[in-house]
């Protein structure tokens, strides 16, 4: 028995117009996706539809000049429709081959090497129905055929109750992530820490240096003397912190809204809010500018600067950063970003901070403006109050929580792992089924 038959014994090409059809006039004009196969079309229709060609269930309709993509489907078995006429539409003699397993090996890798090696055409190579019928295809046995499918079958149940388990993985890690950060600025990351460390220099204390150093600015002119900021009250307390913590209000620990001195001669980083992310740990990229071209109209920051975007989706998916190696050490960036400048805070504890549950959440009622535009207002960021640890203690969150996300991001490593290999399991067993005899032609 031969290896392989050429397709044209196995298929017929069927090319009845709308027109000459007896049937139901009432036909849905279809098209071809190589995602989703025959579907309806959202392309514009001709005003003329007597020239389309009309395709019967278990038939076949591909674009010539794209199925070399995929662009090739399989009429379900209850849907008479029409195709524009640069189709071609095709049947299979059901007697020999089964429909599904024929679509499946012309969207297999070996299907498309073929198609592409026998599409025909300079500027754009197109696929023939008689270079179709000069496929290669297993000669497999109608017994082999329905088995293929029976496993296929099998395999898709099994795929999707192993994609289900995936994705409930999935939705365990995001919520994992969430309580690591949540956990950090409530002092439950360091409980073993502040029992091998009790010595530390209170946050209390620490508060004290960083307003002195906001009165030294002050004096030399460097920033502005700020408004008084209310005392907090009890019921604005959301959580219990450790006793060595301190509640303070956000705008007490750094400058808001700094501005750059800078000559317009110097490069520097300008920062797009597509190019700031959601992720903790993932650092912002940037573009290189002279600074007179975004010195004007845009948001300021330095290294070491924390940014947070404040416009809806923006704000609800935490995109955030610290901004380290910008050209020059300096930048500007999108409008939509609030900016602090920390006093003797460490910048990543601050972004921890703003990824958390606790801010993202009670963030969003307060956000002002009209839908799809709806932004953090100021007094919500520089009003909000802060949980402040002391300074070695907010080393220790950071690098706790870095450990620990360093564990989620293997952990999501592995499950995109299992993800592919999931996606792969049907790929694996069709390309075993059509290649794993050698080509020789009937």
């Amino acid at each position: 028995m031969a290896k392989t038959i050429k397709l044209g014994q196995l298929i017929r090409k069927t090319h009845v117009k709308f027109c000459d059809f007896d049937g139901d006039k009432k036909l849905e004009v279809l098209g071809v996706s190589n995602i989703e196969g025959i579907t309806r079309t959202t392309h514009k229709k001709s005003a003329d539809l007597s020239n389309y060609l009309v395709i019967k269930p278990t038939s076949f309709a591909y674009n010539p000049y794209r199925i070399n993509v995929g662009s090739i489907g399989l009429t379900p078995s209850a849907i008479t429709g029409i195709v524009s006429p640069a189709y071609i539409v095709f049947q299979a003699d059901e007697e020999k081959l089964i429909p599904e397993v024929l679509l499946d090996f012309l969207k297999s890798d070996e299907g498309l090497r073929q198609i592409n090696r026998l599409a025909r055409g300079t500027v754009r190579k197109a696929l023939r129905y008689d270079d179709l019928c000069e496929i290669d295809f297993p000669n497999l046995s109608f017994a082999e055929q329905e088995q293929l499918v029976r496993r296929k079958a099998k395999l898709n149940t099994n795929r999707e109750i192993l994609l289900s388990e995936i994705s409930h993985q999935e939705t365990l890690l995001t919520k994992l992530k969430q309580a690591i950060l949540q956990e950090a600025i409530q002092g439950k990351l360091t409980t073993d820490w502040r029992k091998e460390n009790p010595a530390v220099e209170p946050a209390g204390q620490l508060l004290e240096r960083i307003q002195k150093e906001k009165q030294r600015l002050i004096a030399e002119k460097k920033i502005r003397r700020e408004k008084p900021l209310p005392p907090i009250t009890p019921e604005e307390i959301p959580f219990e912190i450790p006793d060595s913590w301190d509640w303070c209000r956000f705008a007490e620990i750094g400058i808001l809204s700094p501005r750059n001195t800078e000559s317009d001669s110097r490069d520097s980083s300008f920062v797009p809010m597509a190019l700031i992310f959601s992720e903790y740990g993932k650092s912002c990229q940037h573009k290189i500018r002279k600074w007179k071209e975004i010195n004007r109209g845009y948001t300021h920051f330095r290294d070491g600067d924390v940014g947070l975007a404040k416009i809806t989706p923006c704000f609800e998916n935490q995109k955030s950063t610290v901004f380290r190696n910008l050209t020059g050490g300096f930048g500007a960036g999108t409008t939509e970003l609030h900016i602090i400048r920390p006093i003797k805070i460490y910048a990543d504890y601050i972004l921890i901070f703003f990824k958390s549950p606790h801010y993202i959440e009670t963030g969003i009622p307060k956000m002002t403006g009209t839908a799809g535009q709806k932004r953090v207002p100021k007094e919500y960021f520089s009003n909000k109050p802060f949980p402040l640890p002391p300074l070695a203690e907010q080393a220790a969150i950071v690098e706790r929580t870095e450990s620990l996300m360093d564990s989620c991001r293997q952990l999501e490593t592995e499950i995109k792992y299992s993800r592919t290999n999931a996606e792969n399991l049907l790929q694996a067993v069709l390309k075993e089924a059509f290649t794993s005899k050698p080509s020789e032609s009937g």
